[in-house]
């Protein structure tokens, strides 16, 4: 009986539903008119407004109506700019910019605003951030200028970090992500300080002197390579009079004119192994050489990147996945996850994929990868690189949701581009690629060019450097 009754209500409900699409007074209803189009709907995100100090120091803002904003000081300078000497000085600073304060004062005083301090250091790039309440900018701008300016150098809290980062490397040491992706930089970029890790080896960190964290200190944070974003609630003037106050006196000048510049970095087709039976799965990466982060061709790049996806074994789906690697790897187990990536450095970069396999897949799981590759180069559809296309859309839009990754890419954008690139000229470059600009793009960079690989893990079964550099091309006759 209650069976029955449901289904009619359902039918009456369906029934009402059919009357009401063919009412026109309904469709003329906002919630069912046509909505904007994606390139519409990017017309109206907010302008970013940037300024120049006096000292040089660029302060740029997004507002919105947000109750909340994230505001940081992010630094041009990364692990590629120190030497063997001192290679680990960048991220032994970033521990002790927040030791400015005798105990827990600072810990306290970001606590009682309800907000959240954050730093992080890249080969590239160094980066001091808060996310607070909007109405408290201006307590945020001048806590970050006190980290950036006054920089604990004590002995004591030296050697206190010390030994705190030595643990770390050792956490860190437990990521097999990471360690992989460092070994591909020692070995793709190798005798080159992109070569280097962000942490340095732990030799540095026991001997590295106060008389080198200084000299660093004073040779890499200047002005003209600082950027002050902020995103959220906040007012471009409020943030520059704020800038002014507590960030103005920032230096700008160099001791006899000994600007540091960047050392070109060359890209080898190498391998490095690292074998432990003890692992229960191997950690592969293999990358060419890519393009900077100025470069035209990174949108196809990323495209292609797009079209063969990423996968992990908890993914739903299973052989109806749309990227065919993906669906691929599920039929015949290739492996438990596997992601693309695309790393940007100033004037070259690292283009690849990652897997975490099986010792008896490795081979197959490369085999595979490869002709992945090398159809992309020859025989890319206008199929895929659509649906390419609109998941970079998707993933370009989504990843700037909330305050925190619009300020990083307000941040990130004006030390590299030397711009805020709107999401609307994004969204033209990506409309401009089709499949023989994918085609003729990934030729460029993949066909026919020495991969750099790593391996961690019980890699007894990843092929000869020599036959993965045969997989780079296909015998064509």
């Amino acid at each position: 009986m209650a069976a029955s009754v449901v289904c009619r209500a359902a039918t009456a409900g369906a029934q009402v539903l059919l009357r009401a699409r063919r009412s026109p007074a309904l469709l003329r209803t906002p919630a069912l008119r046509s909505t904007a189009t994606f390139a519409q709907a990017l017309q109206f995100v907010p302008e970013t407004q940037v300024s120049l100090l006096d000292n040089g120091l660029r302060v740029a803002s997004e507002q919105s109506s947000q109750p909340t904003c994230t505001v940081g000081v992010w630094i041009d300078v990364g692990s590629r700019f120190e030497t063997e000497k001192n290679n680990g000085a960048g991220y032994f600073l970033e521990h002790l910019a927040f030791k400015n304060r005798p105990g827990s004062a600072l810990e306290k005083e970001v606590e009682s605003m309800g907000a959240h301090l954050n730093a992080y250091s890249t080969r590239e790039h160094t980066a001091y951030y808060i996310k607070a309440l909007s109405k408290d900018l201006p307590k945020a701008v001048e806590l970050l200028g006190d980290i950036v300016q006054n920089c604990s150098l004590e002995d004591s809290q030296i050697e206190k970090e010390r030994d705190v980062i030595l643990r770390e490397m050792q956490e860190n040491d437990a990521s097999m992500r990471d360690v992989v992706f460092n070994y591909l930089h020692a070995t793709a970029f190798q005798g080159t300080p992109l070569a280097q890790a962000v942490e340095g080896p732990s030799e540095n960190v026991r001997k590295l002197s106060r008389a080198d964290l200084t000299e660093y200190l004073s040779t890499h944070y200047k002005a003209p390579r600082m950027v002050l974003a902020a995103a959220g609630g906040v007012e471009h003037q409020q943030l520059l009079d704020l800038a002014q106050k507590h960030l103005g006196g920032i230096p700008w000048t160099y001791a006899e004119d000994a600007v540091p510049t960047l050392t070109p970095c060359r890209f080898t087709g190498s391998e490095i192994r690292h074998r432990d039976d003890a692992l229960p799965f191997a950690h592969v990466a293999i990358a060419v050489e890519g393009p900077g982060w100025a470069s035209p061709d990174n949108v196809a790049l990323q495209v292609a990147n797009a079209i063969i996806g990423h996968y992990d074994c908890t993914y739903g789906g299973g052989v109806h996945l749309s990227s065919p690697l993906a669906s691929g790897a599920v039929a015949n187990k290739l492996c438990q996850s596997f992601q693309t990536f695309s790393i940007c450095y100033a004037e070259t970069g690292l283009l690849g994929a990652h897997f975490v396999c099986d010792r008896m897949k490795i081979d197959d799981m490369m085999f595979v990868l490869q002709g992945q590759w090398m159809r992309l180069c020859t025989s890319a559809t206008e199929s895929e690189v659509a649906r390419g296309k609109n998941i970079l859309r998707n993933a370009l839009v989504s990843h700037l949701d909330g305050t925190t990754p619009v300020c990083e890419d307000i941040g990130r954008s004006l030390l590299t581009y030397g711009r805020r690139i709107p999401l609307a000229e994004w969204e033209s470059r990506i409309a401009e690629v089709d499949a023989s600009v994918v085609r003729e793009i990934c030729s460029k960079y993949i066909y026919d060019q020495c991969p750099a690989v790593a391996g961690y893990g019980p890699i007894e079964q990843l092929p000869d450097y020599n036959r993965i550099r045969s997989g780079m091309f296909w015998l064509r006759f």
